[in-house]
């Protein structure tokens, strides 16, 4: 079998380690030399009493810290805009997000906006960044974006859109993967980040154009991990095997799309969070069950090797397969007890119009889906949804 070129790109350090984050001060300053240290994050996790024993921890490895904890979900851009300002007042040299994937986005921008010379709006798109950055460390407290690993930023840019930078400047230098900091997670906030990692893994599996050997490894045992233990993890909140192994899942499948990129399902998903502030995750449990169901005869090889990867019972021809990993993907989100229609996150009808128009202008990621989707298709994905 010839193999097409591809260029592959991720972290250069990955620490996995339960309570890892007690330690992290300590971690830090054997590996870095800047000590002033500038934390995003959210002020709920604030409000938790997640936050403050790790900046006890990191003064004592003599840090001097600012906490920046006004991050909120889908992050406009004047979030990111005051972040880099109280990042430069506090001279600080380097940055720790500390969060969900909002908080990581916005912590990935600060480490380049705080030296770069160029603005924000020079950025958004693939490789505009031209600069450096600070030293940046990523530590996720929830188990689905995996932007701990990926080179992507998301901004909602206006009151309903949404957009990226793209760039290699964009990975981190270290990542702490610590499951303790998912335990506190409720029951449907894992499930749909567990589904949004899985989303993750499956859009990088069928992805129409930089797909290659190893995203296809890495989303395969993405896949493995996060179907395995989503229930589990969803039951009961606390159990450690399971808890580790959504947080690695969802570092698995980010490592894979940010190599071979996601397409129709987060295309749809971006106008749901622009429009109803439905959280990304979420977004995309949404519109997973109509998208996998609209691939699924061209994609029909390739579902049919993710159900084996998910240990789908049965027998048959890909097509036979594909429509039992359908099947298998559908009952899981079901029983993961993540909302399951757009009616019950508050979206009207009358609105699938108009997010069918917004979803075609999400270029970047529709000209990965195995499938072409017209607006008429988006419309029907939004309906079936409904």
């Amino acid at each position: 079998m010839s193999i097409n070129s591809f260029e592959f790109r991720t972290v250069p350090a990955i620490q996995v380690e339960w309570s890892g984050a007690q330690q992290l001060g300590q971690r830090l300053a054997e590996r870095f030399s800047a000590r002033r240290l500038f934390l995003v994050t959210d002020a709920g996790l604030v409000k938790a009493g997640l936050i403050a024993p790790i900046v006890v921890g990191l003064e004592a490895s003599g840090f001097t810290v600012t906490i920046f904890d006004s991050v909120v979900a889908d992050p406009p851009e004047a979030v990111l805009l005051d972040a880099v300002e109280k990042a430069k007042a506090a001279e600080c040299g380097i940055v720790v997000g500390l969060g969900g994937g909002s908080s990581l986005d916005v912590a990935k921008l600060t480490a380049v906006l705080t030296v770069a010379e160029q603005p924000l709006s020079e950025l958004y798109g693939i490789g505009k960044v031209t600069g450096s950055r600070m030293p940046l460390v990523l530590v996720p407290t929830t188990a689905g974006t995996g932007s701990e690993v990926t080179n992507i930023s998301i901004l909602t840019t206006g009151e309903t859109t949404k957009m990226g930078v793209v760039s290699p400047q964009l990975y981190a230098d270290y990542v702490l993967l610590d499951g303790e900091l998912t335990v506190g997670l409720p029951a449907i906030h894992t499930a749909a980040t567990g589904i949004d990692a899985m989303v993750h893994a499956i859009e990088a599996y069928t992805s129409r154009h930089k797909k290659n050997p190893l995203s296809d490894a890495l989303a395969r045992e993405a896949l493995r991990f996060l179907g395995s233990n989503l229930l589990a993890a969803c039951r009961d909140g606390s159990n450690r095997e399971a808890r580790e192994a959504m947080l690695l899942g969802a570092m698995l499948a980010g490592q894979a799309f940010a190599n071979s990129p996601v397409a129709a399902v987060h295309a749809l998903a971006y106008p749901l969070g622009g429009h109803y502030h439905v959280p990304h995750g979420l977004s995309n449990a949404l519109m997973l069950g109509p998208v996998l169901r609209f691939n699924a005869a061209t994609a029909a090889p390739l579902y049919a090797e993710l159900a084996d990867v998910l240990g789908v019972p049965g027998a048959g021809d890909a097509s036979a397969r594909s429509n039992a990993f359908v099947d298998a993907m559908q009952r899981l989100m079901d029983e993961s007890g993540a909302p399951r229609r757009l009616r019950d996150v508050g979206v009207s009808e009358e609105k699938l119009p108009l997010l069918a128009n917004d979803a075609m202008k999400q270029t970047r990621l529709l000209v990965n889906n195995p499938v072409d989707v017209t607006e008429a298709d988006a419309l029907r994905l939004y309906q079936e949804a409904f």
